[in-house]
């Protein structure tokens, strides 16, 4: 069993996603967020598309749904919370779930907070994680719905899986992210290591995904909320993780 990761750009930013389960050859999209785009990458690898997973129910993730169902007669696999956001949605899933893709098997994680209903997929097997707008390289998503409080439990539960695995997001954000990261945690080695090599990434334009959640784990300020150092910086020592994390949230925004 193996599962084979096809990246590609799409739209003004926005990464795509293609999952091919070489054992039975059938693939998905993880979102939707360009027809053109997604058929181009399919044509590419000589692959039919079967299903679409979609993450949650912004425009530049399910836009595409309609006209990919349409000409493939695919299954749309999506967040139970959101089926009243998202239309054609044939298959409805939540934090705890599994969803499987040929004999790939993907578990499902609720991440509240960029949206209220958003899932990622884990493929535990093969150690691909797809985080779309709840986790980025040096970052997560800018919180529309909800409160800090979940957002900071999603990605923390997050966290939790190896190291090695490889984390596929939605939008190619890190520059930005890197550079809000070392202004509130100047002194971390590892983020400016990584900072550094995703600056050498864009200059020769290549994308800076994926990334290897260990190392986003000792770099990415949202994922070290509970880092005393980073406490510090917002006057926060002794203050419960998810304050620091809304702390660090309120100071993306107005980065």
């Amino acid at each position: 069993m193996s599962l084979i990761v096809d990246v590609f750009p799409a739209r003004s930013d926005n990464f795509g996603y293609l999952v091919h389960d070489t054992a039975t050859g059938r693939t998905a999209a993880i979102d939707a967020p360009e027809a053109a785009a997604i058929k181009t990458a399919l044509l590419h690898r000589g692959w039919t598309l079967s299903d679409i997973f979609i993450t949650h129910h912004h425009i530049d993730h399910v836009e595409a749904i309609p006209e990919l169902k349409a000409e493939f007669g695919v299954r749309v696999v999506g967040p139970r919370a959101e089926a009243d956001k998202i239309e054609g949605l044939d298959e409805l899933v939540a934090g705890g779930e599994t969803v499987s893709l040929g004999e790939t098997t993907f578990d499902i994680y609720d991440a509240p907070g960029h949206t209220l209903g958003q899932i990622v997929f884990h493929d535990k097997a093969g150690k691909h994680l797809f985080t779309a707008d709840a986790l980025f390289s040096l970052g997560v998503g800018r919180m529309f719905e909800g409160t800090p409080g979940p957002m900071w439990e999603g990605v923390k539960a997050l966290r939790e899986l190896p190291d090695d695995t490889l984390v596929y997001c939605g939008h190619e954000y890190t520059q930005s992210n890197a550079r809000f990261a070392l202004l509130i945690d100047p002194d971390n080695a590892a983020l400016q290591k990584r900072a550094a090599e995703v600056d050498a990434l864009r200059i020769a334009g290549k994308a800076t995904i994926p990334f290897l959640l260990g190392e986003d784990k000792a770099a990415n300020p949202f994922l070290r909320a509970d880092a005393p150092e980073l406490a510090k910086f917002y006057g926060l020592e002794g203050a419960a993780p998810g304050e620091v994390f809304a702390a660090i949230r309120k100071g993306k925004d107005n980065f």
